[in-house]
C-alpha cells in the first residue's frame, strides 16, 4: 500500500507540467471573477473610513432601489416568455425544414442576430423606429398612422421589443437540439394509436420539450437582466433598473456610491447565481431525452 501510494505521489509530481497550458485561463478566471467578486463583498460591507457596516445593504431597502430589481425581472421575465414562446415555434419550424440550405441560412441568421445587441442594438432601433426613424415616417407618410406618442422606443416597451429581437434568435438556437431530440418514431406511433396533432403535442411533445424549454427560459432571464448597453444607449437614466443603478452607483459622478453599488452587485450576483443553479436543474433534466 505504502509502494502503491509513494508511486501516485511521483507520478503526480512527475506530471505536474501536464497543468501548465491551463495556467493562463486559471490567471484570468482569477482576476475577472475570482478577485473582482472578492473585492465587491469586501466593499458591500465597508464604509469610505474602512470600517464594517451593513447600511449598505440597508440603503437596498429605498424605493428607488426597490423598484430597479421589480422594473428589471419584470423586463427580464417578459422578454425571456416573448423569446420563448416564439423562438421555440420557429427552432421547431426550423427543424422542419427540408432544404438543409435553407436551415443552414436561417440558423447563421438566428446566430447573426442574436449577437447583435448592445449600442449598435439601440441605435438601429433609434434608426427605424425613433421619433424621427426610418419606419415611423414611413407609416406616418403613407399609411397615416402615427406611433408617437402611443408607442416610444425609449420607454419600457421599446426596451422589451429591443431585448425581444436579441432574445428570439438566441432560444432558436438553444432549442433546436432539443426539437431535434423528438424522435419520428414517437409521433408515429402516438397517430397509430388514435392520438391527432392535439394530443401529441399536449402528451408526448411537450411534456419532453418542457425541461429544455424552462431552462432555455431561465438562461434568457438571465441574459436579459444583466444587459446593459441597449437600455443604457435607448434611456439614459429615464429608466430605473439595476445594470442603470449599478453604473450611477460605481461610476457615476451625482450618485456615485461604491459601497451601496458592491451591495447591490452582490443581491445581483445571488440572484443570478439561483437562475443559473435552477437552470443546471432543468437543463440536466433535459439531457436525458438526448442520450
Amino acid at each position: 500500500m505504502q509502494r502503491s501510494l509513494g508511486t501516485r505521489i511521483r507520478s503526480a509530481t512527475s506530471e505536474w507540467w501536464k497543468w501548465l497550458p491551463l495556467l493562463p485561463f486559471l490567471l484570468i478566471t482569477l482576476a475577472v471573477m475570482i478577485l473582482p467578486v472578492v473585492f465587491m463583498l469586501e466593499g458591500s460591507f465597508t464604509t469610505h473610513e474602512g470600517l464594517f457596516t451593513l447600511e449598505n445593504y440597508a440603503q437596498m431597502k429605498a424605493p428607488l432601489y426597490t423598484q430597479s430589481f421589480k422594473n428589471s425581472i419584470l423586463l427580464s421575465g417578459i422578454t425571456a416568455l416573448l423569446g420563448t414562446l416564439f423562438g421555440t415555434m420557429l427552432g421547431y419550424f426550423i427543424h422542419r425544414l427540408r432544404s438543409s440550405r435553407i436551415r443552414e441560412l436561417v440558423i447563421t441568421l438566428c446566430d447573426v442576430t442574436s449577437n447583435f445587441s448592445g449600442a449598435p442594438l439601440a441605435f438601429a432601433f433609434i434608426v427605424v423606429l425613433g421619433s424621427n426613424g426610418v419606419l415611423t415616417l414611413a407609416l406616418s407618410q403613407y399609411f397615416g398612422w402615427k406611433i408617437y406618442p402611443t408607442f416610444s422606443i425609449y420607454s419600457f416597451w421599446g426596451l422589451v421589443l429591443a431585448y425581444t429581437y436579441f432574445q428570439l434568435p438566441l432560444m432558436v438556437l438553444l432549442v433546436l437540439p432539443a426539437v431535434a431530440g423528438l424522435k419520428q418514431e414517437w409521433r408515429e406511433a402516438a397517430l397509430s394509436l388514435g392520438a391527432d396533432a392535439r394530443k401529441y403535442w399536449r402528451y408526448v411533445g411537450l411534456p419532453i420539450l418542457a425541461p429544455a424549454i424552462l431552462a432555455n427560459l431561465l438562461l434568457l432571464f438571465a441574459n436579459a437582466f444583466g444587459a446593459y448597453a441597449t437600455a443604457y444607449t435607448l434611456t439614459g437614466s429615464r429608466f430605473n433598473l439595476v445594470t442603470l443603478q449599478l453604473g450611477s452607483l460605481l461610476t457615476g459622478e451625482v450618485l456615485r456610491d461604491p459601497g451601496a453599488g458592491d451591495a447591490m452587485g452582490i443581491l445581483t450576483l445571488l440572484l443570478m447565481g439561483l437562475t443559473i443553479f435552477l437552470y443546471q436543474l432543468t437543463a440536466r433534466r433535459a439531457r436525458r431525452w438526448r442520450q
